[in-house]
């Protein structure tokens, strides 16, 4: 059974989804890739990871450095797991390339190298927007570069970690 409630977040609606006790996903209504039957078919309640999450996007969305996580189960293949929690590993306020998580996971993994397109659709394919902060991978050339949540978002939320990481 798959538990939802709705954040009304600066950016547009997003829902937030669960499995009774970690989030499992936080989407930008009518995303790539959103999961219109899981939402449709999730029963809404309020539960405590739902509250946990609201703070940290209100803390987030404020231009606060949450200091904090909510407890996540994203779902998805062992791959892209590896992806995710790569993307964990990118600092508030920085970005890092598809090519260069290409290449940290090819070396975990002890291969000479990994395609970035592998990398990119597993970012793409993220479940938990923001918090697992896929909106910080960019193109090799610094481009703002593939974000499901679409491009302007993804430049909103650089902006907003950017911003915050330079005030005085």
């Amino acid at each position: 059974m798959s538990y939802i409630q709705f954040y009304p977040s600066p950016l547009g609606p997003m829902v937030m989804v669960s499995d009774g006790s970690r989030l499992t996903g936080l989407y930008f209504e009518n995303q790539k890739y959103y999961p219109a039957d899981e939402v449709s078919s999730g029963r809404t309640e309020q539960l405590p990871i739902f509250d946990t999450a609201r703070r940290w996007l209100d803390l987030y969305f404020s231009g606060k450095i949450p200091d904090f996580l909510p407890s996540c189960a994203p779902r998805g293949t062992q791959f892209q797991r590896s992806v995710w929690e790569r993307l964990s590993r990118i600092a508030y306020g920085h970005t890092c390339t598809y090519g260069v998580i290409a290449g940290a996971i090819a070396a975990e993994r002890g291969l000479q190298k990994m395609a970035a397109q592998a990398v990119g659709t597993a970012v793409g394919h993220n479940p938990i927007s923001i918090i697992i902060p896929c909106h910080r991978v960019i193109g090799s050339d610094g481009s703002l570069t593939g974000y499901a949540g679409g491009l302007q978002r993804k430049s909103a939320l650089l902006t907003l970690e950017y911003l915050t990481m330079h005030q005085d």
